[in-house]
């Protein structure tokens, strides 16, 4: 029998060949031990992103590769270790066999040699103080998945959790919302995404850029109205007039956002725009780019988050910053920072599960639980009931998240129409599904590639 996983591509987001140069340096034990540790973490429910920020840097490129791998395969690993021991063992020991069951259990993929990992994962587990006393155990464990691999991964197949490496509930919830298109979705959410970028063409055009990105030895192809997407990734130093501002990494589907608020209507106008839930501020970029004359106030709640938006503005030059004005804020509390004038749009990216960017941060589908969503829609529906007041009539809300959960997409928007009989749906790409050409684009060309997960809806007020 087959069991080749949905995709086993190396990941372009991460350093190529993370575990040679200065990771070679550092015992395959040592990275091993790293990286249960942020397993672990991830698991008690904290971010992979800060976990991975707290690895030493000598360590860090190898244990970014190493458990970006395993977040990708933890499902399978869980299923094998309930075969290999069907009672858990403390937190420590679980997140080392785990990770050592999900970088081996597919041989021809594995990051090194299977017996390799084995024995370094077993030296792990004794040279360290909260797994020296379950070394035994572990060992006992991976010698019999060596001896047994085939029939033990055989066993696994019948569960979804193992087949798809998402948790039951998430498998069920996409079969039941995309009863044509689950497996696809399934599957590209195990593929690494791509590196998109988003051209300033008021510096270079599309097609000039990208040459000099060949120019390079970087092949690129267009996506979007302004958009390239890297054959592979670099980091963003490498990137031509990067630090000037003249090209921003942002994927295909979030580009869809600041030409889609005002389509239709004059580009030119002096504009009053607020970017709602703004950080990191690549929308907020963005719209100062398509709305040359227009003043931006970018608002998120978390003062850390809007230091990033700050960063972002600085890059793009003074004439972004003099038009743009970042606060930190309570976007549902307008009492507290609205100034009484009412905006001609709003970008609302309300917060949500992320469901459709599991391809770039992989931790997210174990760290939502079944009632997340719903939870985050009633927030999402706070969030419209508050904004909505704040718009001008005649003025554009554009909804949008990087789920594809269509409880905090479709869902949402349609009970928000219910309630409010001064609102109307303008044509909307709605859910843009990775893997499936989008409809209902502010641009006719170009789809938009392997494009993150996305919901946009396109609400005009009545000018009544």
């Amino acid at each position: 029998m087959n069991h080749k996983p949905p995709s086993q591509k190396k990941n372009p987001n991460i350093t190529p060949d993370a575990h040679q140069g200065k990771a070679a340096s550092v015992s395959l034990s040592r990275q091993l031990q790293a990286t249960a540790a942020v397993v672990q973490a991830v698991r008690a429910g904290r971010s992979l992103t800060t976990e991975l920020a707290k690895v030493s840097p000598d360590l860090r490129p190898g244990v970014q590769a190493l458990t970006f791998q395993v977040m990708r395969q933890l499902g399978r690993a869980m299923a094998l270790r309930e075969r290999l021991a069907s009672k858990a063992p403390p937190p420590a020991a679980d997140a080392l066999l785990c990770t050592a069951l999900a970088l081996g259990w597919q041989g021809e993929d594995a990051p090194y040699p299977v017996h390799t990992l084995v024995n370094q994962a077993v030296d792990a587990a004794r040279q360290q103080r909260q797994t020296q006393a379950q070394s035994g155990f572990i060992n006992a464990c991976l010698r019999r998945f060596l001896r047994e691999r085939e029939a033990l991964v055989a066993d696994t197949d019948s569960d979804p959790q193992a087949r798809w490496n998402h948790p039951r509930w998430w498998v069920a919830r996409v079969q039941e919302e995309y009863p044509e298109d689950w497996e696809k979705l399934l599957d590209m959410a195990q593929e690494p995404a791509p590196m998109s970028l988003r051209v300033d063409t008021r510096h270079h055009s599309v097609v000039d850029y990208q040459a000099q990105l060949l120019a390079m030895g970087l092949a690129a192809k267009p996506v979007g109205a302004t958009g390239l997407q890297l054959e592979r990734a670099v980091p963003v130093n490498q990137l031509p007039g990067f630090g000037l501002g003249h090209v921003s990494v942002q994927d295909a589907a979030a580009q869809v956002a600041a030409p889609l608020l005002l389509q239709g209507r004059e580009a030119e106008k002096a504009w009053r725009i607020l970017d709602a839930c703004a950080a990191p501020g690549g929308k907020t970029g963005h719209l100062l780019a398509c709305y040359p004359n227009a003043q931006v106030m970018a608002l998120d709640v978390d003062a850390a988050r809007c230091q990033r938006i700050e960063d972002n503005l600085q890059r793009l030059g003074t004439q972004a910053q003099a038009r743009a004005l970042v606060r930190a804020a309570d976007a549902a509390q307008p009492a507290q920072w609205w100034d009484g004038v009412a905006f001609d749009a709003i970008l609302l990216d309300a917060p949500c599960t992320a469901s459709g960017i599991v391809r770039r941060h992989p931790d997210v589908r174990w760290l939502r639980r079944p009632g997340d969503s719903a939870q985050l829609a009633q927030t999402q529906a706070q969030l419209l009931k508050a904004l909505w007041p704040l718009l001008a009539p005649g003025g554009r809300l554009l909804y949008c998240t990087c789920s594809v959960f269509r409880s905090e997409g479709e869902d949402t928007v349609q009970a928000f129409l219910q309630r409010n009989t001064d609102a109307r749906m303008l044509p909307s790409p709605g859910h843009l599904i990775p893997g499936k050409i989008p409809t209902g684009l502010p641009v006719e060309h170009n789809a938009l590639g392997e494009h993150d997960g996305f919901y946009y809806a396109l609400l005009e007020k009545d000018r009544d």
